[in-house]
């Protein structure tokens, strides 16, 4: 039996590895991809999400997302970790279909409210469109099944500055807003994220048995890796997206602490994510270790299998 997954995403390199995961996964059917800024400008966001669609020839819908954050203004895209287009070195590609006209906020509370308890909603991007949504139908915290989140570091420390995740200081005000409602959230954060790492010869691996697919991540994935090496010194990339959607097919590769969060919102913790005493507050599963191999196998097989299953697709 499939899962419906919707993935709130600002495609970004470790984006598409999570989105081709998806697409590949037997274990998913994915119902839409909703787009958001961070790695890249909405616009781009959207452009890239379609291409990604079409590539894999997978049928989800593609609905854009907000342009900026609840308060604070824009951030610049890291451009220097996933490239001007958002794939590295590759060209910009025009895709030939066409955004949802829906909003992602009403795209997400109307697909839940169509199918309630059957959708998890898995965000690998800033939070914004989830606070959105909250905004626009607050039953959408019972219609979801579930809520995954890539962003966040509780005792790690931050990617962006020494307190916080890219995801959640890109706009903190949203992931206070998300963290506070009632609806089941699985926070996947830099806690684990930054222990999978994937190595060049992992991507290398993956272009025999999946040429379009596999092709396209090794080549996209080579200026992650010289950013890696760069910022790191490590001839790997942290594999943090790809790590959320394994954690919607497979929960039980983290090992989980409950407790209420918090969001800082100002000051030069900005965008911490903290664990709070507040009986109110609805716990979150917050992801504190990970079977890392297994994470590994599962991205990388998949992966594998990736022009395959297009083939198995298109033959239908």
């Amino acid at each position: 039996m499939t899962e419906k997954i919707i993935i709130d995403t600002d495609p970004g390199i470790d984006d598409a590895m999570a989105i081709h995961l998806a697409f590949a996964h037997p274990g998913l059917e994915v119902v839409a991809l909703t787009t958001i800024f961070g790695n890249v400008h909405t616009a781009t966001a959207t452009r890239n999400a379609l291409v990604l669609a079409e590539m894999a020839q997978y049928p989800c819908a593609v609905a854009q997302g907000a342009d900026k954050p609840l308060v604070l203004p824009l951030n610049p895209p890291a451009d220097f970790v996933h490239g001007a287009e958002g794939f590295g070195d590759l060209p910009a590609r025009t895709p030939t279909g066409k955004p949802d006209p829906r909003s992602a906020a009403a795209y997400i509370c109307e697909m839940a409210a169509a199918h309630p308890g059957e959708i998890t909603l898995c965000a690998v991007g800033p939070l914004t469109n989830l606070a959105l949504a909250l905004r626009h139908d607050p039953a959408v915290t019972k219609n979801l099944k579930r809520v995954v989140i890539m962003g966040g570091a509780v005792d790690a420390p931050g990617n962006v500055s020494p307190f916080a995740e890219a995801n959640i200081i890109n706009d903190p005000h949203a992931a206070e807003e998300v963290f506070a409602a009632d609806w089941p959230i699985t926070l996947v954060g830099l806690d684990v994220t930054m222990q999978v790492r994937c190595t060049p010869d992992d991507f290398a691996s993956m272009p025999g048995s999946s040429p379009t697919i596999g092709g396209f991540l090794n080549d996209a994935t080579q200026f992650y890796f010289d950013f890696h090496r760069r910022q790191h010194d490590l001839n790997c990339c942290f594999m943090h997206d790809p790590t959320a959607v394994i954690a919607v097919t497979d929960p039980d590769v983290l090992t989980c602490e409950s407790v209420p969060l918090s969001v800082i919102c100002e000051g030069e913790k900005i965008g911490q994510t903290v664990r709070i005493d507040d009986p109110a507050r609805r716990p979150v599963d917050v992801a504190l270790g990970v079977d890392i191999d297994r994470v590994r196998s599962i991205f990388i097989d998949t992966i594998k299998s990736a022009d395959g299953r297009v083939a198995e697709r298109t033959a239908k």
